[in-house]
């Protein structure tokens, strides 16, 4: 197995402030297992790449002007384990900057992220879905 470094997790994620997600997404895990922390509309336990991305990345798609767009701040590994810190690069709809600051613990295993811990301003996540998200399935504001 390839071990995992700071240049080729640097690779991976700098697909992610291009706004090509889905060239990240290839090197998630099927199964992952995504924690999102807080008490915001997005936080909870994600079992799979489509369910997180679904009910994460595509809502921020929906309420962020040029969708998520996230920028690498810093890297640490050790082993399997990768604690990367992000910053999003984003504008809301309502033309207010969307800069929230992230940190994700990944492990990795074959390659793939299988697992991942995010924590991330949960205040201001609920600030940009309250201000500009008009409708979601399954939103309790509704």
């Amino acid at each position: 197995m390839k071990p995992i470094t700071e240049t080729s997790v640097r690779s991976l994620f700098a697909s992610l402030e291009s706004g090509k997600s889905d060239l990240f997404f290839a090197h998630v895990s099927d199964s992952v297992h995504w924690t999102v922390m807080g008490t915001h509309p997005l936080a909870g336990t994600y079992t799979g790449r489509q369910e997180f991305t679904d009910h994460t990345f595509r809502r921020l798609d929906r309420v962020l002007k040029d969708g998520v767009r996230l920028r690498v701040t810093g890297v640490l590994v050790s082993r399997t384990i990768a604690v990367v810190e992000l910053e999003a690069l984003s504008t809301a709809n309502n033309g207010l900057p969307f800069h929230n600051q992230y940190c994700w613990i990944c492990r990795f295993d074959g390659g793939k992220i299988v697992e991942v811990r995010a924590y991330l301003d949960s205040a201001l996540v609920q600030k940009v879905i309250d201000e500009n998200e008009t409708e979601f399935p399954g939103n309790n504001s509704e």
